[in-house]
């Protein structure tokens, strides 16, 4: 079995202030898209890595990211689309012919353990589609119009993370269905269910944050210090 993980960058970063999108900011020693590339580079189960950045940075993630920290099972490096769904389609059709299983991993979330993404990728031998997902802590409402509609039930509620994995041509064919129909989703996993399939969960780690805000980085600053003490 043949397994890819295709890291998505493909974002402007508009949300955090800076001259580089924020997939390239630095998080302690190194840029937080090498972080994640290091994550999975030193997982045993992945085969190869596919990058999808913007099209303007495809000669500076080469150098700064992949040249500079010697990655070796980065294989490509592809230019992203205008929403992250069509970067996703992109980094999908790059992927080799041989491959038989793909985990879809944010750019922006450097502290998913290679343990996790092992463990998804040895459940998507068993099922089509995988995604890591942790309990929700907090009390969920409803809102529309500044009211509160309803309180739903926190313990059915889970936070989706990545890597979301699945079987290549499962969620290959999910995505051509989805751009047939003109159908956009905020994750992976959500152009598997809408065609009535089952996705599976695999309880993750809260730590596995997504680097959205500059409160975000923050967060992510003061975890990577405590991981280095």
């Amino acid at each position: 079995m043949t397994a890819v993980a295709v890291i998505v960058a493909g974002g402007q970063g508009t949300r955090i202030e800076g001259k580089l999108p924020k997939q390239f900011l630095n998080l302690g020693d190194r840029p937080i898209l090498a972080h994640c590339v290091q994550r999975f580079e030193s997982c045993e189960t992945v085969d190869q890595i596919v990058l999808v950045v913007p099209e303007d940075y495809l000669g500076y993630c080469s150098q700064t990211i992949v040249d500079q920290y010697d990655f070796k099972k980065v294989k490509k490096i592809v230019c992203g689309g205008r929403e992250r769904q069509d970067s996703v389609y992109l980094g999908l059709k790059a992927c080799p012919r041989n491959t038989r299983v793909v985990a879809i991993h944010d750019g922006v979330r450097p502290f998913v353990s290679p343990r996790k993404i092992s463990e998804s990728i040895g459940r998507c031998e068993e099922k089509k589609a995988v995604i890591l997902a942790v309990p929700a802590k907090d009390t969920v409402k409803r809102v529309e119009g500044g009211s509160v509609v309803t309180t739903l039930d926190r313990t059915k509620l889970w936070l989706v993370q990545t890597p979301q994995v699945f079987e290549y041509s499962f969620i290959l064919d999910a995505y051509e269905k989805a751009i047939e129909d003109g159908f956009a989703g905020t994750d992976d996993a959500m152009l598997i269910e809408r065609l009535g399939h089952q996705v599976t969960v695999v309880e993750g780690e809260y730590q596995n944050i997504k680097i959205t805000t500059a409160e975000d980085l923050a967060m992510a600053e003061r975890l990577i210090r405590k991981q280095h003490k």
